[in-house]
C-alpha cells in the first residue's frame, strides 16, 4: 500500500519555489473549515486536521491566525467544495479536489490542465471508487514495531504500519484520524512527516518514460491552479 510520501513533499516543494502560493491556499482552506463550524480546533475536527496538515508544510502562524480571525469576523466570502474526476495518459487515474467561488471558472481550469497535458475530465464516479479515503501519518524515530506496540497499548487497529526510508507511515481508517493523533500525543509524539487525510489509490500502475512526463506536467499544470486544494492520482513517480 506504501507510497513514499517524503519523496513526494520533496518534490513538490523543491519545483514549487513559490511557497506563498501554497501558504494561500492553506489560507483559504483554513477559513472555510473554520468557517464551517468553531473557529476552535478543540471542537472543529475538520479545522484541526488542516491545521495539523498545514503544520507539516511550515505554513507560517500569522498565516493560519489571520484565517481564522477572518472567519471570526463574519466575513461573507463563500467557497463551493468541488471534486473532479479524470484520466491521465495511458488511462492513469486522478481526483481533484478544489475550494472556488467561481465554479465555471474551476471547472473550465481544470478541464484545460486535463486536455493540454493528454487527459480528459471524467464523470462523478468514474475514478474514485479505485481509490480509498484514508487517514496518513508519517513519524520519525520509531520503528514500525514500536509504533505497532503503543498503537495496540491505545486499543487501535489500523489498516498498515510501513517503513518508507526514514519514516515510519501509518495508514488509517479516515474515522481513526484524531484517535491515532491522540495515541501519539500521549506518548510525546507531536511532530509528523505526514498527517492528512487523503485519497489512496487501491492499485498503482507504472507509466513509461514518456508518458510519466506528460503525466508529470499534467499534475503539476493542477496543482498550480489556485481553486485546486488536493490532487490524488495512481501513478507510481518513484525514481
Amino acid at each position: 500500500m506504501g507510497r513514499k510520501w517524503n519523496n513526494i513533499k520533496e518534490k513538490k516543494a523543491s519545483k514549487d519555489a513559490n511557497t506563498s502560493r501554497i501558504y494561500a491556499k492553506f489560507g483559504r482552506e483554513i477559513y472555510v473549515a473554520a468557517k464551517q463550524g468553531e473557529p476552535d480546533p478543540e471542537s472543529n475536527q475538520q479545522l484541526k486536521v488542516v491545521l495539523e496538515r498545514a503544520k507539516t508544510y511550515s505554513v507560517p502562524k500569522h498565516i493560519i491566525d489571520r484565517a481564522i480571525e477572518k472567519a471570526k469576523g463574519g466575513s461573507e466570502e463563500s467557497y463551493d467544495e468541488l471534486r473532479y474526476e479524470g484520466f491521465g495518459p495511458n488511462g492513469s487515474m486522478v481526483i481533484v479536489d478544489a475550494l472556488t467561488n467561481n465554479v465555471n471558472r474551476t471547472a473550465s481550469d481544470v478541464r484545460a490542465a486535463f486536455g493540454k497535458n493528454g487527459g480528459n475530465m471524467g464523470v462523478s464516479g468514474s475514478v474514485a471508487y479505485m481509490f480509498d479515503a484514508t487517514a496518513v501519518f508519517g513519524i520519525e524515530g520509531k520503528t514500525a514495531d514500536e509504533v505497532l506496540e503503543l498503537l495496540m497499548e491505545a486499543d487501535i487497529d489500523v489498516r498498515d504500519i510501513l517503513e518508507e526510508e526514514d519514516s515510519v507511515i501509518v495508514y488509517a481508517e479516515p474515522e481513526q484520524f484524531h484517535e491515532v493523533q491522540k495515541a501519539f500525543k500521549n506518548v510525546g509524539i507531536t511532530e509528523f512527516t505526514v498527517a492528512e487525510l487523503t485519497m489512496l489509490a487501491q492499485n498503482d500502475v507504472t507509466l513509461p518514460d514518456d508518458a510519466k512526463e506528460k503525466f508529470e506536467k499534467m499534475i503539476d499544470a493542477l496543482e498550480d491552479l489556485e481553486d485546486v486544494r488536493q490532487v490524488y492520482h495512481n501513478v507510481d513517480l518513484g525514481e
